[in-house]
C-alpha cells in the first residue's frame, strides 16, 4: 500500500515524464489518497487540463486499488507536525506547503511510502514509493 500526493496525480493526467511509471505503481499497489489531496488535485488538474483532465482523474479514482482516505484529527495533528518540521517558513529545505503536509500526514499516519514528483518530500523523513 502507498499514499499518493497531488504531484503524482497531476503527472499521470498531464502525461509528464514519469506518468507511465506512476500509473503502473498505482495499478500494482493499493493506493490511498487523502481527501484534502483529492480536492487539491481536482483544482490543479481542472485549471491545467479542464474537464478532460478531470475525466482522466476520475478514471484513476475508479480503479479498485485506489481508496480515498477521510482526513481526521489524527491526520490533522500529523499535518501540523509536518508543517512544524518541514513547512515553508520553518527554515527546513523541504519547504512543504500546506497541501504537501496533508499528503505527508496520510503517509505518516499509516507508515506508508508516498508517491510524489519533485524533491520536496525527498528532503523529509517520508519513505518514497518511487526513486528515479
Amino acid at each position: 500500500m502507498i499514499a499518493v500526493d497531488t504531484s503524482a496525480l497531476v503527472c499521470i493526467v498531464m502525461q509528464e515524464e514519469e506518468a507511465e511509471i506512476f500509473s503502473s505503481i498505482m495499478a500494482r499497489a493499493a493506493a490511498k489518497i487523502g481527501a484534502p489531496t483529492l480536492a487539491e488535485a481536482r483544482i490543479v488538474i481542472e485549471s491545467k487540463a479542464g474537464r478532460g483532465g478531470l475525466e482522466l482523474l476520475e478514471e484513476i479514482l475508479e480503479r479498485p486499488t485506489v481508496t480515498i482516505e477521510p482526513f481526521d484529527d489524527r491526520h490533522a495533528a500529523a499535518a501540523h507536525e509536518a508543517h512544524r518540521r518541514f513547512g515553508k517558513g520553518r527554515g527546513h529545505p523541504a519547504q512543504l506547503n500546506i497541501c504537501d503536509c496533508f499528503s505527508y500526514a496520510v503517509a505518516s499516519c499509516d507508515d506508508l511510502p508516498l508517491l510524489f514528483k519533485g524533491d520536496d518530500f525527498a528532503r523529509t523523513d517520508i519513505r518514497p514509493a518511487y526513486l528515479p
